[in-house]
């Protein structure tokens, strides 16, 4: 006869609360993350107004910190003005308000995309900035575009070659990279516009007047890309696959430009970045030899008459202009490197 079942036989009850509980006592999940490519634009928005807000800072204190009294410069050396007159300036321009109280009033102004006004010449500075920019951006671009030719042609022709074009070429560079860019275009304009008659002197009617100018900010450029894209080549070179891509039957001009030339353009486009927004301080003196408007004469006639917002407002346009340089170049990256779309 079996014996009859005890508790320890019994079926353990399944506690039917124990699901609920452990969902419970799980953390409650967050809010959803934002796609990555969101991320990554609003971290560059973030930085571009970063470097804006800096620029504009340094521009404020600079004003602030050079001496003399800015009404004096609004009414010229020469003035007779009376106190009253002069008071009424000083409120008009918001001169008599705390500094900080003036620097958020600049703030503001800047954010609502106003520069202020000329002290001289009694003009927005917005537009005195708009209408000398379009001379200086096309030199700009011509001298560039000159410059990564002139780099690119001399790069591939003579690296990983020993002969005479190469130590032509690379004393050339030495000679270009350390000449003044004023000295230089003054001896492009004594030989090929006063002896030889070949480019007009001055103006910016037709391209010829932008030839001797492009060059002159040109040269110095190109003996430095040429020079590290010419590194980055032999470098590229003495790579594995360049003896694969001449098994296949390439050429050398073919492997230096469809596989070398691409492992060695990451340093050219940086560098040329980087040299892209140095052109709007190198167009200061050659506007001036060549008898150009633009942006640098602009600039040099401000800084002459301490003509200020005028200044203020081509230090934003030039920190505008890194930012910009520096955003296209990353997205130059990565059509040039695939590998940097991964991950």
């Amino acid at each position: 006869m079996s014996s009859p079942p005890t508790m320890a036989d019994a079926p353990t009850p399944v506690d039917a609360s124990a699901p609920a509980e452990a969902a419970a006592s799980a953390d409650p999940p967050g809010p959803p993350r934002p796609p990555r490519l969101l991320r990554a634009i609003g971290a560059r928005l973030v930085a571009v107004a970063s470097v804006l807000l800096g620029a504009a800072t340094l521009a404020f204190v600079g004003l602030k910190l050079l001496p003399g009294d800015p009404v004096a410069t609004l009414l010229g050396p020469q003035t007779t003005a009376s106190p009253a007159v002069r008071a009424q300036i000083r409120a008009d321009y918001g001169f008599d308000e705390p500094v900080l109280g003036q620097y958020l009033h600049y703030l503001g102004e800047l954010l609502h995309g106003r520069l202020g006004e000329s002290y001289q010449l009694q003009q927005p500075v917005s537009a005195l900035i708009g209408e000398q920019f379009q001379p200086t951006l096309e030199l700009a671009s011509a001298a560039l575009g000159l410059a990564v030719v002139i780099a690119v042609v001399s790069a591939i022709t003579t690296a990983g070659r020993r002969s005479g074009l190469r130590s032509a070429l690379s004393a050339w560079e030495l000679v270009a990279v350390s000449t003044p860019s004023f000295w230089l275009g003054i001896v492009l304009l004594t030989v090929f516009s006063f002896r030889l008659q070949w480019f007009p002197v001055a103006g910016t009617e037709g391209v010829q007047t932008l030839v001797l100018p492009a060059v002159t900010l040109a040269l110095p450029i190109a003996g430095v890309l040429a020079q590290v894209l010419r590194e980055g080549l032999e470098t590229a070179l003495a790579e594995p696959f360049v003896v694969t891509a001449r098994a296949r039957g390439l050429s050398r001009i073919a492997v230096r430009v469809r596989h070398a030339f691409r492992h060695a353009a990451i340093a050219l486009l940086t560098l040329s970045g980087w040299l892209t927004g140095t052109l709007l301080g190198g167009t200061v003196l050659v506007e001036k030899v060549f008898a150009r408007p633009g942006i640098g004469a602009l600039t040099l006639q401000s800084v002459n008459t301490k003509d200020m917002p005028v200044v203020m407002g081509v230090v934003l346009l030039a920190a505008l202009v890194f930012v910009v340089i520096s955003q296209v170049t990353d997205l130059l990256y990565l059509v040039i490197d695939p590998r940097l779309r991964k991950g």
